[in-house]
């Protein structure tokens, strides 16, 4: 639907550039546009392998293990439908993880598998458990403690000073993380 709304956009922006005598114009936007949109791509990649390859390194090192640690008391009340050894813990520690070091397209993998393993726990496959509900507000929310994207986008659009977002940033969703939380612990409550 998306896809073809967007076909849709594109062809009636041409006809309306060609029967206004705009066609260069649109043209040289698009041109312009596509190289932009490189040259962004290249610049997160080298972002993102920074980051992932830091997060792997953190992961070989026992951080990752540690940090897992220090986050089970709040997991396990978070998800207290989960059984404690479950392998869905993990991979929900590890999402959450890479979400707040802003690395959302590392987290994704992590999301899916955490995904899977609570579904392999759910009863009825057709309704989403309390545990899923919860994973799915706080990785939506996802407290950003650096914010790896919006940093390199700023930095892509020539800011002078790219890092100045992580303060706002981080207030604001850690408030869209906890306001997450207490509305599906009351709803779960209610349903």
């Amino acid at each position: 639907m998306v896809n073809s709304l967007w076909v849709f956009l594109i062809i009636m922006g041409i006809i309306v550039a060609v029967f206004t005598g705009r066609l260069q114009e649109v043209t040289d936007s698009a041109l312009s546009s596509a190289k932009s949109a490189v040259e962004l791509a290249l610049s997160l990649i080298g972002i993102y392998a920074l980051w992932l390859g830091l997060m792997n390194i953190a992961r070989k090192s026992g951080l990752i293990a540690r940090i897992s640690r220090l986050m089970k008391p709040i997991t396990r009340v978070l998800f207290k439908d989960v059984p404690p050894n479950h392998g869905a813990l993990g991979s929900i520690t590890m999402n959450i993880i890479a979400n707040m070091l802003g690395m959302g397209n590392a987290a994704t993998p992590f999301g899916l598998r955490a995904m899977k393993e609570l579904q392999q726990l759910n009863k009825d496959k057709k309704t989403a458990t309390n545990a899923m509900c919860t994973f799915l507000v706080i990785n939506t929310s996802s407290v950003q403690l650096i914010p790896t994207t919006i940093i390199a986008i700023r930095s892509a659009a020539g800011s002078g000073n790219p890092t100045e977002i992580i303060g706002t940033a981080l207030i604001a969703t850690i408030c869209s993380t906890l306001v997450g939380i207490m509305a599906v612990k009351s709803l779960e409550r209610i349903f």
